[in-house]
């Protein structure tokens, strides 16, 4: 059976699973999920059409499904899904989505840490890492295993590519490709995620194939269309290529990169 504080507020209409633990003063409204293993410590509040995952743990002061902080909201139903095993940290702050059927999800295995906001049409990934007090504005995509660093903010409508790191304090304005590094105000690039990528098994072939790939991108002085074309005839398409050509082609905010490739 669940273990339930008395203090904790329960509305009749959640849904709560086996073996969750709801700590005191938390607040869980209707409409809300809570799958076996969840842990809703102090102070926390649920809100909206929200399903949090299996063996996740929400710290105290977090807030999740609450109202977006978009003028455009006209009450329409939206969801919010948390996957497995992730950890929101203390005072977290998860908005509903906008938009009728919209979803704002955060993938299985997140660490998102105090005081960090996912704002309204947000996807996460897998294994992304917000550090504390890192800033998601809305329908942000931050793809899987990527990590932004504290007290960093990400424009809407841009994207954050998989095993990416943003480093501390940057302003992310536009596209950051998978499996770079970089960091900044304005964003700089910064090279190939190298120590993340080692990390996280990736053979040394792949990421000499990397290597390649945005050296061609980034410093031969091509324009976007040419470096791509040349990637594609002279670097073997592995998966992760692949991925960098199709994230590069569906950019709608433009990329990361410098000043001169921005005019090419």
């Amino acid at each position: 059976m669940p273990q339930i504080h008395e203090t904790a507020v329960i509305d009749k209409s959640a849904k709560i699973a086996n073996n969750v633990v709801i700590g005191p003063y938390s607040v869980v409204n209707g409409g809300v999920t809570l799958e076996e293993g969840v842990e809703i410590k102090a102070h926390v509040y649920l809100d909206g059409t929200t399903r949090i995952g299996r063996n996740t743990v929400v710290w105290p002061g977090a807030v999740i499904g609450t109202k977006p902080q978009d003028l455009k909201y006209r009450g329409e139903k939206t969801y919010v899904e948390i996957g497995e095993n992730c950890e929101i940290r203390e005072c977290v702050t998860i908005n509903a989505s906008c938009g009728e059927g919209s979803v704002v999800r955060v993938g299985s295995g997140c660490l998102i840490m105090a005081y960090a906001h996912i704002a309204h049409n947000c996807e996460l990934g897998d294994r992304v890492i917000m550090a504390n007090s890192a800033a998601l504005a809305g329908h942000v995509i931050v793809e899987d295993s990527a990590v932004i660093g504290g007290l960093s903010a990400v424009h809407q409508f841009a994207r954050v590519g998989c095993y990416a790191m943003v480093g501390g304090m940057s302003r992310v304005s536009y596209d950051v490709l998978p499996y770079s590094i970089g960091a900044g105000i304005p964003f700089r690039f910064g090279g190939l995620n190298r120590v993340g990528l080692k990390r996280h098994g990736f053979s040394f072939e792949t990421r000499l194939m990397l290597s390649r790939v945005f050296r061609m991108l980034y410093r031969m002085g091509l324009s976007l269309e040419s470096a791509l074309e040349k990637i594609e005839k002279e670097v073997e398409m592995l998966p992760e290529v692949l991925h960098i050509l199709a994230f590069c082609r569906s950019s709608k905010r433009g990329l990361i990169r410098d000043e001169s490739f921005r005019k090419g």
